[in-house]
C-alpha cells in the first residue's frame, strides 16, 4: 500500500484523550460504540474500543444477575411475613 494512503498511527495524546473521554458517563459509551464501528477509526482503537464494550456488558449482565439474585432472596424473605388469607 502506498505511503499516502496508510492512516497515521494514534499517538499517545490521542489515547489520553480517548481514556478520559471513555470515562465520561453516557458520553464515553457513545463514543465507545462509534470508535468500534466507525472504519475511519485507527484498527488499534477500534480493537480497544470493541473490547472495553465486551467488559463493560460482561460487568453489567454479572450485576444484573446479582442484582436479581439479592432481590429474589429479599422478596422471599419479605414474603414469609405476609399473611397471605389476607388476600382472599
Amino acid at each position: 500500500m502506498p505511503p499516502e494512503f496508510k492512516k497515521p498511527k494514534t499517538t499517545l495524546g490521542d489515547w489520553i484523550i480517548s481514556v478520559i473521554i471513555k470515562r465520561l458517563p453516557l458520553i464515553g459509551f457513545i463514543m465507545l460504540i462509534v470508535w468500534a464501528v466507525d472504519s475511519n477509526t485507527d484498527p488499534d482503537k477500534a480493537n480497544w474500543a470493541k473490547a472495553e464494550l465486551i467488559v463493560k456488558l460482561i460487568i453489567f449482565a454479572a450485576v444484573m444477575i446479582v442484582i436479581a439474585i439479592i432481590g429474589f432472596g429479599v422478596f422471599t424473605n419479605f414474603a414469609d411475613e405476609i399473611d397471605w388469607s389476607e388476600f382472599d
